[in-house]
């Protein structure tokens, strides 16, 4: 068995210390390696299928962040924060999307695309004739939740503060981004950087339900 790389007393470590931030000391940035690992963690986050259907846009332009603050319920965070990171959903994915995945898969794996093709055949299937209701779009923004996920714990372990942001108008992001006519929608947003010194929530006590009351084993 290979030795983990993280103890697991370490990982609870991690997640006591990763917290909501609240507010972000405007002065310090993320450093160009430590940045580059994090997009990795979103590039690498796991979706149904492989699919990936979704886009993860990086705002830098200052004056972009300000405006989008007035369309988040005026969160400064958005605008202080070192990196804002809107997570989108590719809009209508369906069975029309699968040969550029599989096109994708040929070509990283060095597969011929005829021996893919009952892969192929089963995605599209699942979006032609699902075995439940499926709404494209809301069963996308599902995976880009697993996206944030492996962004906020990537972060965590690499002592970056983050906040998940679901207060803003989705709407007038696509707008002011220009999203909608990229074929994208905004689901949710993550703001990281580094805390400020005086945010009074990174001393509060994390509120979680004890864990025999969220975990149940069923023998």
């Amino acid at each position: 068995m290979n030795k983990p790389t993280f103890a697991p007393e370490q990982v609870i470590e991690t997640l006591n210390w990763r917290y909501a931030t609240k507010e972000f000391d405007p002065d310090k940035k993320i450093p160009d390696d430590v940045w580059h690992a994090l997009e990795q963690s979103l590039v690498l986050a796991p979706s149904s299928f492989g699919m990936q259907p979704w886009k993860f846009f990086v705002v830098r332009n200052p004056k972009t962040r300000q405006q989008l603050v007035e369309n988040s319920f005026n969160q400064v965070k958005i605008a202080e924060a070192s990196h804002l990171v809107v997570l989108a959903v590719k809009k209508d994915i369906g069975a029309d999307d699968v040969p550029h995945f599989i096109d994708r898969m040929s070509e990283v794996r060095e597969v011929p695309k005829e021996k893919l093709e009952g892969f192929a055949n089963m995605i599209k299937g699942y979006f032609k004739e699902p075995p439940f209701p499926l709404v494209p779009d809301k069963w996308s923004a599902k995976q880009v939740y697993l996206a944030l996920g492996f962004f906020l714990y990537s972060a965590a372990l690499l002592e970056i503060d983050t906040c998940a942001v679901e207060g803003f108008v989705p709407a007038k992001y696509d707008e002011i981004l220009g999203l909608a006519e990229k074929g994208y929608s905004a689901v949710v947003l993550c703001v990281a950087g580094y805390r400020a010194a005086d945010d009074s929530a990174a001393d509060m006590a994390k509120v979680r339900y004890e864990t025999d009351k969220v975990v149940e084993y069923i023998n």
